[in-house]
């Protein structure tokens, strides 16, 4: 005859330490919720983020093969695990002037509207949080077209300004239509 068991689970109550103050992890989650996760990158001297949940992965730069007739900002093409994926020229997506590829020169795979692309940039940083009071609104300054991408500012103490991308706006609709 085999002997029944049953087995009680005791709720796990998980405590995060703020300041020396113990709050429950519920509180915790409630406290830091506001908080917004951005992929920090460098194009030349600037300095620019993106929303982590849009980031796929952080790549080193493998051959991007050309793609014949393609925008100016447009690389070319890469094979990503059987997936044929757009490489645009965050340089000269963003007004920049053109540069080297260096060894620290990465591609970040992105995901917009539901499609994959990878944007080149000089280098990968850190994952930065943001509160919302910390990010400003974007500057005027900016032309038309690029004022689109620009979602705030943020100025990090002894770091200088972050540009934040708003990646849905990172192209018009015509574009788009250029990567379908």
């Amino acid at each position: 005859m085999q002997e029944q068991r049953t087995q009680v689970i005791q709720p796990v109550i998980v405590t995060v330490s703020k300041g020396g103050q113990q709050m429950s992890q519920a509180a915790a989650t409630e406290e830091y919720s506001g908080f917004s996760q951005w992929v920090t990158f460098s194009l030349g001297n600037e300095k620019y983020g993106i929303d982590v949940m849009r980031v796929k992965e952080v790549l080193r730069v493998s051959e991007i093969s050309p793609v014949p007739g393609a925008s100016a900002y447009v690389l070319g093409i890469i094979n990503l695990r059987g997936a044929v994926v757009t490489v645009i020229d965050g340089r000269t997506r963003f007004g920049l002037d053109a540069g080297e590829l260096m060894e620290s020169s990465r591609l970040v795979i992105i995901e917009v509207n539901g499609k994959h692309l990878g944007l080149l940039v000089d280098g990968v940083s850190e994952v930065l949080n943001l509160e919302p009071a910390d990010i400003e609104q974007s500057p005027s300054v900016a032309t038309d077209e690029s004022h689109d991408f620009i979602q705030g500012v943020t100025n990090r103490e002894g770091e200088g300004l972050l540009i934040l991308v708003n990646l849905d706006e990172l192209f018009t609709e015509d574009e788009w239509q250029e990567f379908a």
